[in-house]
């Protein structure tokens, strides 16, 4: 495992992006929107990781709820799996408590489910696993493999 990416909730991509890019030196890899979760996305290469900026689409998005309830800031920790059903239930025999027990589509066309912050000591973790080019193409996550890199 590794960590994929920080999620971190923005008002605007393109304000937030001034930063990122001007004072840190980061390049944007590429930009998004993922209608399911009602969120832009725009990824950040950093090191072996990325940074995501999460722009909500709407106020009643659970981005544009977060912004509102807290404000901008640190939305989720992303951790990357190889086998994101079996992830799920390890966590699931362990008692811990799930947004989603079944794995859906999120940003880069990665499966994707969330783990309760009730269960990490406050922190929202976002499990992704990368689906191949042939997996991707069928839209089926349900038979979705560990990538073949």
């Amino acid at each position: 495992m590794k960590v994929d990416h920080l999620g971190i909730a923005v008002e605007s991509i393109d304000k937030a992006l001034s930063f990122y890019q001007a004072a840190l030196g980061l390049e944007l890899a590429h930009t998004e929107i993922v209608s399911e979760q009602g969120v832009r996305v725009a990824m950040l290469p950093i090191g072996e990781s990325r940074v995501e900026l999460l722009e909500p689409t709407g106020p009643d998005t659970p981005v544009g709820k977060f912004i509102a309830k807290r404000g901008g800031g640190i939305h989720h920790l992303c951790v990357a799996v190889d086998d994101i059903d079996a992830a799920l239930g390890r966590l699931k025999a362990q008692g811990i408590p799930l947004i989603d027990e079944t794995p859906r589509i999120g940003a880069e066309g990665c499966l994707v489910a969330f783990v309760h912050p009730k269960g990490t000591g406050g922190v929202l973790v976002e499990l992704s696993q990368k689906m191949t080019r042939s997996e991707a193409a069928a839209g089926s996550p349900a038979e979705a493999s560990p990538p073949a890199d």
